[in-house]
């Protein structure tokens, strides 16, 4: 079993920047994928970043450029770091892990990120 927590949300300006955290703990065996999803109020929960075993990341067409997804492998931490955040950021964000053999998916219990004046 894997236990995610994040950390690092807050109530930010627009232009602004937050570091979402993420760490694991618990059996953690072949990490496959860690990835960062966010839902807005009233809207689907959407893909924002994701880096797989390699280091080949991913991010979504709204983030490109503004956001990027890094790790600490020996701390079992993935980050998420935002820079420029627009009011339209705004959304609990959630981290997700795919571990093991079989892929077994994970979450975290979200963090609040708010972009506003």
């Amino acid at each position: 079993q894997v236990q995610l927590v994040e950390s690092g949300g807050g109530l930010v300006q627009p232009g602004g920047s937050l570091r979402l955290s993420c760490a694991a703990s618990g059996s953690i065996f072949r990490i496959n994928r860690m990835g960062w999803y966010r839902q807005a109020p009233g809207k689907q929960r959407e893909l924002v970043a994701s880096i797989i075993r390699g280091g080949r990341t991913n991010y979504g067409d709204s983030v490109k450029g503004r956001f990027t997804i890094s790790r600490d492998n020996a701390e079992n931490t993935v980050y998420l770091q935002m820079n420029s955040l627009k009011p339209e950021d705004t959304a609990v964000y959630y981290c997700n892990w795919w571990v093991g053999y079989s892929n077994d998916e994970y979450w975290g219990q979200g963090t609040q990120v708010t972009v506003s004046s």
